[in-house]
């Protein structure tokens, strides 16, 4: 595999947001390290990229492994020699349901993957990035209009994504020793599986059911791909990125 200018690792590479962003940034001309649980999603994925077959390396991960997320690191370092950008991209939702209804295993698989997973591989990251020469990179988090304001019946994802916000800054702050910068991407409602039932109607805060509107994932790979082309001396801390008409700008 030819070595390009710029290594990138996107968790949740294999379908949604994280294909669109691995899309965006092999086309940016990054080397991109695709992560994901299923194998047989990543390379679907790798086929519908034009061009991934040569830029790209699946490496199946399951992000709230410690053993498995230093393997994917470890395999990184190996292809590529470093790492200049990592996409903490994978991330779960929960069932609609009455907060005190909610299963203690549904609370931790959700906290496992969304914030414990995010923790994980950004340090790898820092042990990578800090060491190398030259030092630094970049680190970008999936967050969520929800890191802002809630969704009813939403308590484990809600408060995960109010967690990857301070991670973002405990991890923009504890970086700039090492020239690691660090930001987040709030989306709002981009069109993939994960949001198809936003388009036939959701609950919305005053008790109604009503229909959002979504924005294609490209729209956010381009975000990405803004945000990492940017020099290590500049950073966007955080990014929103939404559908127009969404009802996340007003009063519920």
């Amino acid at each position: 595999m030819a070595e390009r200018s710029r290594i990138a690792i996107v968790t949740g590479a294999g379908t949604g947001v994280g294909k669109a962003i691995c899309a965006g940034l092999v086309t940016a001309g990054y080397s991109v390290v695709m992560a994901g649980r299923r194998r047989e999603a990543l390379e679907a994925a790798q086929r519908e990229i034009a061009g991934a077959e040569a830029s790209t390396l699946i490496v199946p991960t399951d992000v709230t492994d410690p053993a498995s997320v230093a393997a994917l690191f470890a395999a990184a370092k190996q292809a590529f020699g470093r790492l200049d950008l990592l996409v903490n991209n994978a991330g779960i939702g929960s069932p609609a349901v009455p907060l005190e209804e909610i299963p203690f295993a549904q609370w931790q698989q959700v906290v496992a993957t969304n914030l414990t997973g995010a923790f994980l591989c950004t340090q790898e990251a820092f042990r990578i990035m800090k060491d190398q020469n030259p030092r630094g990179g970049r680190i970008i988090n999936n967050g969520s209009v929800s890191a802002y304001a809630p969704r009813p019946l939403s308590a484990p994802y809600t408060a995960t994504k109010h967690a990857v916000l301070g991670l973002t800054k405990s991890t923009s702050l504890d970086g700039r020793a090492y020239d690691i910068a660090c930001g987040q991407i709030d989306i709002g409602n981009a069109a993939t599986d994960m949001t198809t039932r936003m388009a036939e109607g959701v609950l919305q805060a005053n008790g109604t059911v009503a229909p959002e509107p979504r924005i294609d994932p490209r729209h956010v790979a381009d975000a990405v791909v803004y945000m990492a082309g940017l020099p290590l001396d500049a950073n966007v801390l955080t990014m929103t990125v939404m559908a127009t008409k969404m009802p996340f700008v007003g009063r519920g």
